[in-house]
């Protein structure tokens, strides 16, 4: 029993040794505590932590690389994200933001951006300026465009615009020529420009559940489409020249499934019979057409 009773007292005294050297740290340190590295990038997380606005000494951290505040109550962020210059990856999804900070033009270093699921309604101008981007999410907003300033961001290989309220196409977007993926589902989407040849290095196309009229026969020339979702549209017939998208192997169904998503879409009858024999036969239709 005394043994035991030691061993708690023993534990006790540790607890309290621990909190008196805590409590004797700055809270820029507490924060640093938290911190840690990994594959050679100084990462703090922050998410799921109820936070309403960043913690002041977070700023102090200029040595940061990856910073997760998802999951959040953040409702804005200050200019003073800008002091932390050193940001490779800055993860905002699940928050309350309503608007960025014209700041996060200043994160020159910036390669990845996670904004979705908040109450996003623009995107500042500045964001143009951070050219290194490569994957940006956008998506779950209020969005109905993209600032043209965003046509600098020519290194972008993912951009997610899903579910806002995009009417058409942002411009800039034809620019991005390095993109393989592009996500514009759920919008208010009535046609997609010919300049969507543009992007020949797209490999994954998705909008589905917008209001899509028809497919411009320029969409024939992105050859390395592997996955073009169209579902739930308006379109009642397809370019003839579709069957150059010989990496479209199939019909799919699944939403995770490459090929050619087309369903729900009000396709003329012999379309719609001819697709029933699969897409081969859809594309030998198209061909003899």
């Amino acid at each position: 029993m005394g043994h035991k009773q030691s061993k708690e007292e023993e534990m006790k005294r540790q607890v309290r040794k621990s909190a008196g050297r805590e409590d004797s740290l700055t809270s820029a340190e507490r924060i640093r505590n938290h911190a840690y590295k990994q594959w050679g990038y100084s990462i703090l997380s922050l998410a799921r932590r109820g936070l309403k606005e960043p913690p002041k000494e977070l700023w102090e951290l200029t040595e940061l690389e990856k910073l997760n505040l998802s999951l959040n109550c953040l409702r804005a962020l200050p200019p003073a994200l800008s002091i932390l210059s050193n940001l490779v990856v800055l993860n905002l999804w699940g928050n309350q933001l309503t608007s960025l900070p014209p700041e996060i033009g200043q994160l020159r270093h910036l390669r990845v951006l996670f904004c979705y699921r908040n109450q996003l309604t623009e995107v500042p101008e500045e964001l143009g300026n951070c050219t290194r981007l490569e994957v940006l999410s956008l998506a779950n907003n209020e969005i109905s465009g993209l600032p043209a300033s965003c046509a600098n961001l020519t290194c972008l290989r993912k951009l997610n615009l899903s579910h806002n309220k995009i009417v058409h196409i942002p411009g800039c977007v034809y620019t991005m020529k390095r993109l393989v993926f592009l996500h514009l589902a759920c919008n208010r989407l009535e046609c997609i420009a010919e300049s969507i040849a543009a992007l020949v290095e797209l490999k994954i196309l998705i909008v589905e559940g917008n209001e899509i009229h028809s497919l411009p026969k320029m969409i024939c020339c992105l050859t390395r489409l592997e996955l073009l979702n169209v579902d739930f549209n308006d379109i009642q017939n397809v370019p003839q020249e579709m069957h150059q998208l010989s990496r479209l192997e199939k019909l799919a169904y699944h939403p995770l499934d490459k090929g050619l998503h087309i369903m729900q879409n009000p396709l003329q009858k012999q379309i719609k019979e001819v697709l029933e024999g699969g897409l081969i036969a859809l594309f030998n239709y198209l061909k003899s057409n």
